[in-house]
C-alpha cells in the first residue's frame, strides 16, 4: 500500500482524536500492508531524492490514524545513536508502554507532527526511559523495546496517537518553555 502525503489527515480532522483498536495476531493481510506501508513512507520521507519526487513530508514516525484508520498500528525510522550511518527501525502492532522512567526528557525544539500543520511552540514532556512491548512485523515476533533518547520520544509520541492525544496536548499552556532540570533535552 503507498501512501502519499495528500492522505494524512491534519488535527483540523475529529478522526485524528479517535481511539485506536488492537488489530488480530498473526497480522491479516490487510493490516500487514498498511503497517508496510507507514514504515515505507517513513524510510522514503528521509530519502531527499525520494521526498522531493514523491511529495513527502519529512518524518520519523506514523500512526494509522493519521491516514484515517484507527488502528493500533505505528512505524518508526531514527537513526540510530550508536552508529549514525544506521536507522533504528521498527513497523508495531498493539504497542503498550510497560514501563517508564520517572525521569523527563523533551526535545529542547519541540516536536512536530505530520498531522500538525501549525506550529505549537513548547515542551512536550515524555519519560527518559520506556519499555514498549509489541508485534513486530520487520522481526515477525512479540517484543520488548527498552527506549531511551530520541527513540523513546518518537515512539511515545506515535503511541499518544493511538489514544487521540497529539503532542501540543502535553505542551505547558501557561508556561509553554517551561523547563525540568532534572530532564534529559536533545
Amino acid at each position: 500500500m503507498k501512501i502519499t502525503t495528500e492522505q494524512i489527515i491534519t488535527d483540523t480532522d475529529p478522526r485524528i482524536r479517535e481511539k485506536s483498536v488492537p488489530v488480530p495476531l498473526p497480522l491479516e493481510a490487510e493490516d500487514a500492508e498498511l503497517l508496510q506501508g507507514l514504515l515505507e513512507y517513513v524510510r522514503n520521507s528521509q530519502d531527499e531524492e525520494l521526498a522531493e519526487a514523491e511529495n513527502l513530508k519529512p518524518a520519523v514516525g506514523i500512526a494509522a490514524i493519521q491516514v484515517g484508520v484507527p488502528r493500533k498500528l505505528i512505524a518508526v525510522v531514527v537513526p540510530d545513536p550508536e552508529d549514525p550511518e544506521k536507522n533504528l527501525e521498527f513497523a508495531l502492532a498493539n504497542p503498550k508502554i510497560i514501563s517508564e522512567s520517572v525521569q523527563n526528557s523533551y526535545l529542547e525544539g519541540g516536536e512536530g507532527c505530520l498531522s500538525v500543520l501549525e506550529n505549537h511552540e513548547g515542551h512536550a514532556f515524555r519519560h527518559a526511559r520506556i519499555k514498549v512491548r509489541a508485534y513486530d512485523l520487520l522481526q515477525d515476533a512479540n517484543v520488548v523495546i527498552a527506549a531511551e533518547g530520541f527513540l523513546a520520544i518518537c515512539l511515545q509520541h506515535e503511541i499518544d496517537h493511538l489514544s487521540g492525544i497529539l503532542y501540543y496536548d502535553r505542551i505547558d499552556k501557561e508556561n509553554p518553555m517551561k523547563e525540568d532540570p532534572e530532564a534529559e533535552v536533545y
